[in-house]
């Protein structure tokens, strides 16, 4: 796991003299070494310790669709585009057979957020969304790497009151998302490393995606482990 102890290790270039070019080379090559570890070594530990949690979080996503829901997806600066990400994932599936599932990106108006932001606050860009076009039985993703994102927070337990199941990807300890109750499941990757974190985040998503076909697929008895992608 990655803390900000150990930024000089795997930046050594970025801290004292300048290096001679032979040197600045080798250097470079152990940090992309060093990264490349520890994106592996965060990455085998988040899906060991949140397998468990994904596999739910699926069946939760897959009776969303059971029921004729929708999915939608939030997420701000870079976790905004996971947000579309995940969207764009489910709407148009890249593997031949999977039917394309209805799924909402919360960032996409940008007319909307910026009037919502700027009437009553940015903490109810997704709340007022969420009010507005979701019902009971859809499902809502939001996407922090620090899990005390306020807006998603608020959108969250929104979502939870009107009766959404609630999907939330985190970072370190989890924050809010965590603690705050409003998140059915909450997969945190433990790191505070935001790259190692986005990067579990991306696999997470995707897997999520692959397991939700599965488990829809099975229910017309052609669940198969054969040409999985993700």
């Amino acid at each position: 796991m990655t803390e900000l102890s150990d930024l000089k290790t795997l930046y050594p270039f970025l801290h004292g003299a300048a290096q001679e070019p032979k040197k600045l080379d080798a250097a470079l090559l152990r940090s992309i070494e060093d990264k490349a570890r520890d994106s592996r070594e965060t990455n085998a530990a988040f899906f060991a310790a949140q397998a468990p949690i994904l596999v739910a979080a699926a069946k939760a996503v897959a009776g969303v669709y059971r029921g004729g829901g929708r999915l939608f997806s939030m997420g701000n600066g870079g976790s905004s585009c996971d947000a579309s990400h995940i969207a764009v994932e489910f709407v148009h599936p890249i593997t031949a057979g999977r039917p394309a599932l209805a799924a909402i990106n919360l960032v996409a108006d940008i007319a909307m957020i910026s009037a919502v932001g700027n009437d009553v606050g940015f903490d109810q860009v997704f709340v007022r969304q969420v009010i507005a076009q979701a019902k009971a039985g859809d499902g809502l993703v939001g996407i922090s790497t620090s899990g005390n994102s306020g807006n998603l927070i608020s959108a969250f337990a929104k979502a939870k009151e009107m009766g959404l199941a609630t999907i939330g990807l985190a970072g370190g300890d989890g924050g809010k998302m965590k603690t705050s109750g409003v998140v059915d499941h909450c997969l945190v990757v433990p790191t505070t490393s935001i790259h190692r974190v986005q990067e579990c985040h991306v696999a997470a998503y995707h897997i999520l995606w692959d397991l939700v076909h599965t488990l829809l697929a099975d229910d017309r008895g052609s669940a198969t482990t054969k040409g999985a992608t993700a």
